[in-house]
């Protein structure tokens, strides 16, 4: 049986600019649902998992996440129970910080440790966290001088630092060469295959992206769901065209989605 909803979203629509960017949008998030939001360039991805994560406001709907209604409780502090990791984090953080000290900053979603009373336990939780992703080795080097795969993995552990009870990737493996990306996948992987009660986010453009632990998929175009569900019922080649407009074929290898296009090129529906 089902547990009940972590994440709830009736009718949500978020607007900018005079203009509607997403909705409206309903999707029902399990505790232990592992969800992939997948689609093109501009397609309300990262405003979706800005949602998801409370970070953002809808501008109509109804939403609740870890049993909080937005508009209701406090957001601030339901931020601390969400574990995330995006370019913006990234890009926030100083070059000078170190690895271990850019984990430890996951324990109150901070951007710096000083003034924030971490103790050697923690120390010592954030070094057991960078050795789940394979970065032990970095502890001491600064974030700046690492590349962008160990940066994404040690984000990474720092999203995992607090046991959150729901974590967001918003596109952890965008810029990845193939060996950093596969490095990043398994880390994710392994890191869930530890934690079964905690639901997932993750954000990309491609299918080959997706971890093998993903249970679901929400597929959007023009901020608008064109599937959503179990990821063997949600990945079909019509989804895929609606989302994509090419028409592909789909396939599952070792785990991993796989999609070609066809002959016949762009789709002409």
């Amino acid at each position: 049986m089902r547990k009940p909803p972590v994440v709830r979203l009736d009718d949500v629509v978020v607007r900018a600019g005079g203009r509607t960017v997403l909705g409206p949008i309903s999707l029902h998030i399990s505790a232990d649902d592992r969800w992939v939001i997948l689609g093109p360039n501009g397609c309300g991805k990262t405003t979706l998992a800005a949602v998801i994560g409370a970070q953002l406001q809808p501008s109509a709907g109804t939403a609740e996440v870890l049993g909080v209604t937005f508009g209701r409780g406090d957001l601030r502090r339901l931020r601390e129970r969400i574990g995330s990791s995006s370019h913006v984090v990234s890009d926030q953080l100083s070059p000078r910080i170190s690895v271990v000290d850019v984990v430890l900053t996951g324990k109150r979603s901070a951007l710096a440790t000083w003034l924030q009373g971490y103790d050697e336990a923690d120390r010592l939780h954030a070094m057991a966290l960078l050795a789940d992703v394979g970065c032990a080795d970095l502890a001491s080097r600064s974030f700046g001088s690492c590349s962008q795969g160990e940066r994404q993995r040690t984000l990474l552990a720092r999203s995992m630092f607090g046991d959150p009870e729901l974590l967001i990737l918003d596109e952890p493996s965008a810029g990845l060469d193939l060996s950093a990306r596969e490095r990043l996948l398994a880390a994710i992987d392994s890191g869930f295959g530890r934690r079964p009660l905690q639901a997932l986010v993750f954000t990309t453009h491609h299918l080959e992206e997706i971890p093998r632990t993903i249970s679901h998929a929400a597929l959007l175009r023009g901020g608008r769901l064109v599937a959503a569900g179990p990821i063997e019922e949600a990945l079909t080649p019509e989804h895929l065209r609606a989302c994509f407009d090419l028409d592909v074929e789909v396939e599952q290898r070792h785990g991993r989605w796989v999609a070609f296009p066809r002959p016949t090129g762009l789709s002409t529906g």
